[in-house]
């Protein structure tokens, strides 16, 4: 008689078994796409989208393959450089929200302009969603300024227009921040975050700090992660195993793997790929409506 007893599972088997089980609890997963960003140029990856019509072409492509929001910037299409013009964002939003079912989340960073007129014009489209960075941070080469009063003069803005801000979380004080506008009531609860982890002089990318984020938020919250650079795809996995949500694109990491240039689509695959293998379904753009609680109409 054999004494090995019965043949042991494999790594894969136990993992896949676990996490099916998991996540049958869990919401389906929203993947976000940042297709261009302020940074990268064609030079450094000649897929960057640029102008309006190469944006919108993205944003096409990227719902087909699995997105369910597009984080928008706009470009100078004669210099690559950031642009606050009003104008560009508009033909960008027009031609998403012609052309595809996305949430429209607009970016209110301030690579292309600081103040707060520059920042808030772009509110007055009235997207679903609007990223909403709630402090201060270093960036490589410069400072990301975010004073308290520039903070919740934006975040009145949203509410007044009924845009749900997307809590931009660079570092773990920005949460309780965010905290703060919702005892205010300069933000509507439930709220949802983006933790943006990897950039240097801002949180690291690692799986204890991911837990602590996570577990720093409202129960009731949702989450979303943006790895940047090679932490995109390993924030992203441990993003889908937690119940969290995955944001990749060419404004965070521009190479799909080392010495290889991404394409926006082929990140989206990607992480579409990586969900459906790990057990946990994709969520179409109506469905991440519903997860992340969003609302339409002015505030009273």
């Amino acid at each position: 008689m054999s004494r090995e007893g019965p043949p042991k599972p494999s790594l894969r088997s136990l993992v896949l078994g676990c996490s099916n089980e998991v996540f049958r609890k869990m919401e389906k997963l929203v993947i976000t796409v940042a297709p261009t960003g302020s940074v990268p140029k064609k030079s450094i990856n000649p897929h960057v989208p640029i102008t309006p019509e190469e944006i919108i072409g993205e944003g096409v492509r990227c719902e087909a393959a699995g997105a369910a929001v597009i984080h928008i910037h706009a470009r100078n299409p004669k210099d690559e450089s950031p642009s606050p013009d009003y104008h560009l964002f508009e033909e960008i939003y027009g031609g998403l929200k012609e052309k595809t079912n996305l949430i429209l989340q607009i970016s209110t960073g301030g690579r292309a302009g600081m103040t707060y007129d520059k920042r808030a014009e772009r509110l007055k489209l009235r997207p679903e969603m609007a990223s909403l960075t709630t402090g201060s941070v270093n960036f490589p080469d410069s400072i990301y300024e975010n004073s308290p009063s520039l903070i919740e003069a934006l975040a009145k803005d949203m509410l007044a227009y009924g845009i749900k801000p997307e809590m931009e979380i660079f570092d773990t004080s920005m949460i309780a921040n965010a905290l703060d506008l919702a005892r205010k009531k300069l933000a509507l609860t439930p709220l949802h975050f983006d933790f943006v982890m990897g950039l240097k002089g801002a949180i690291p990318a690692t799986i204890e700090n991911l837990v602590h984020l996570r577990s720093s938020i409202p129960s009731d919250a949702t989450w979303t992660v943006a790895g940047v650079g090679p932490s995109q795809l390993t924030m992203g996995v441990h993003s889908i195993l937690m119940g969290g949500h995955v944001r990749v694109g060419l404004e965070d990491n521009v190479y799909y793997r080392r010495g290889e240039p991404a394409t926006n689509v082929r990140l989206v695959e990607r992480i579409v790929r990586l969900a459906a293998e790990l057990g946990r379904d994709v969520a179409t753009p109506d469905e991440a409506r519903r997860i992340m609680n969003l609302r339409r109409g002015t505030a009273s």
